[in-house]
């Protein structure tokens, strides 16, 4: 029993660490996606998430190593602990009162170990009662002894750590980025339907040009089969929120004239292949519109492997900055984002993977009685 005694402090000390490591790791892998739940969940705009993502980061690979030394364990490290894990319970009670205790990821260690709301909160109130505990039985330092530059210093060697790893551009004014579609006054007239490019004789599908990170593109079908869209007067113009992507490879292309499919993907993201499969099945047999991809500045090394699965066609561009591409798939969506629009005018639109997932057949019955 003394032997429990004994260790169960230093025992209970490292599963804390332990927990708090394995939490900044995991929210860090991808740090994109722990951006976006602090910007869906209101906390930061896209200009601070980057910011606010690194310090939260930081200060959990603080805790998992504060607890372990031995300055202000038992007057700071556990008091600013037990603090830190009651905030989180009262902001996961709030979003089970909203949403549900079981429904969605709390984000507590990321997209590594997905977690309810309810999950993460018993996990804290358990995390709590250890903290507890070692707040009764850990001994507190030598007077005199405690030393502040030592836990200053580990704040900021993990801040450090965090912004060396995981570099971020700042944020760019978003003038350009919020452009609200305007409705022109002249009528619509018939336009293309399809994507342009120097080369529409060949065959080939693959994907060319994967020396430029920014952008590539590849060489479409024959062109019967590309060019064959009936061009129809469609909606009135509208500049849409996609019209300052115009370079897709070698192809200068306007998104916001006439037919065209606009998708927004994560190169390693399951459910965008699973999206970009469908339509490499059912476009070319219900001739659908031209379509293009814009790709998340993630993983850009497995765009060809992306390609190489899927069989889809579409030419892509990049979007370096990530904050604009979740921009461009609205407050609270997630990938994959499918748009079929009509002059800039987005007739449907589908993201993520709950409600409003991508539906091909509902998609080609919606392309199809727009043609009626």
């Amino acid at each position: 029993m003394q032997q429990i005694k004994k260790y169960l402090p230093w025992t209970f000390r490292i599963i804390i660490s332990v927990l708090f490591l394995l939490s900044a790791v995991a929210k860090s892998y991808p740090i994109w996606a722990f951006e976006k739940q602090l910007v869906d969940l209101g906390i930061a705009d896209w200009c601070f998430a980057p910011h606010w993502a690194r310090l939260i980061i930081a200060l959990e690979l603080s805790v998992a190593v504060a607890i372990l030394q031995k300055h202000y364990v038992k007057r700071f490290v556990i008091p600013g602990t037990i603090l830190l894990l009651a905030v989180f319970c009262v902001h996961l009670t709030i979003q089970m009162v909203q949403s549900g205790a079981m429904n969605g990821n709390c984000g507590c260690f990321g997209q590594l170990i997905p977690m309810t709301p309810l999950e993460a909160l018993i996990k804290n109130l358990l995390s709590i009662a250890i903290l507890v505990y070692l707040y009764k039985h850990v001994e507190q330092h030598e007077k005199g002894k405690n030393n502040w530059t030592v836990m200053a210093f580990i704040y900021a060697a993990s801040a450090w750590l965090m912004f060396m790893i995981f570099p971020f551009a700042p944020c760019k004014s978003t003038e350009t980025e919020s452009k609200i579609p305007v409705v022109f006054d002249s009528v619509a007239t018939p336009s293309d339907t399809v994507l342009q490019t120097d080369d529409v004789s060949g065959t080939d599908t693959t994907v060319t040009n994967f020396t430029s990170k920014k952008d590539s593109t590849i060489k479409s079908p024959k062109a019967k089969d590309t060019l064959a869209l009936v061009q129809k007067k469609g909606p009135s113009p509208v500049v849409s929120k996609f019209s300052e992507f115009t370079q897709f490879g070698n192809q200068k292309v306007n998104l916001d004239q006439g037919e065209k499919i606009v998708c927004l993907f994560v190169p390693g993201c399951d459910h965008c292949r699973d999206a970009a499969k469908q339509i490499a099945a059912m476009a070319p047999k219900n001739k659908w519109p031209g379509g293009y991809i814009l790709f998340m500045d993630e993983e850009l090394f497995k765009i060809p492997e992306f390609y190489k699965e899927t069989g889809i066609n579409y030419p892509y561009h990049v979007i370096e900055n990530i904050p604009t591409f979740f921009k461009l798939l609205g407050n609270g969506a997630t990938t994959p984002g499918v748009n079929y629009m009509w002059n800039g005018n987005i007739i449907k639109s589908y993201e993520g993977i709950g409600e409003n997932q991508f539906n091909v057949k509902e998609l080609n019955t919606i392309i199809a009685n727009q043609h009626k």
